[in-house]
This record gives structure tokens, sequence and C-alpha cells, in this order.
């Protein structure tokens, strides 16, 4: 919630490595609550929203290395 509220008052950017982490912090904060409370949907959804940040956090790097190989 923090990562799109800050999206939306445009203190972040959806590109950056911040909103994935955050995004990444929240979803497994509630697949560790679901620990206490198991629900199959929602564990699925958490888990979706754990890989698509996990793309974000990669690609952020994979760029990053991109742009500093000389010549590129």
């Amino acid at each position: 919630m923090v990562a799109y509220l800050m999206l939306q008052l445009n203190r972040l950017s959806s590109s950056g490595l911040l909103y994935s982490l955050l995004n990444l912090l929240g979803a497994t904060l509630i697949i560790v609550s679901l620990v206490a409370d198991f629900n199959l949907s929602a564990f699925v959804m958490e888990v979706f929203w754990v890989l698509i940040s996990l793309v974000g956090i990669i690609r952020h790097f994979s760029l990053k290395t991109l742009n500093q190989i000389p010549g590129k």
C-alpha cells in the first residue's frame, strides 16, 4: 500500500528499485501472516506478487549492469 501511495503521489517511480522492494516486502509480510490463518487464494496471489517484484528487482540490476558496459 505504501508503494502504491507513493507512486500515486509521484514520490516513487514504478520502474525504480524501491517500488519493487516495497512490493516484495508487503507481499512477504502477507505470506508470513497467512501462517496463522491460511488462505490458499491469498497465498497464491502473494506468491505471484513476490515473483513479479523479483522480476522488477532483477530487471533493475540487469539494466544497471548493461549501462556500465563501455560502448553501450
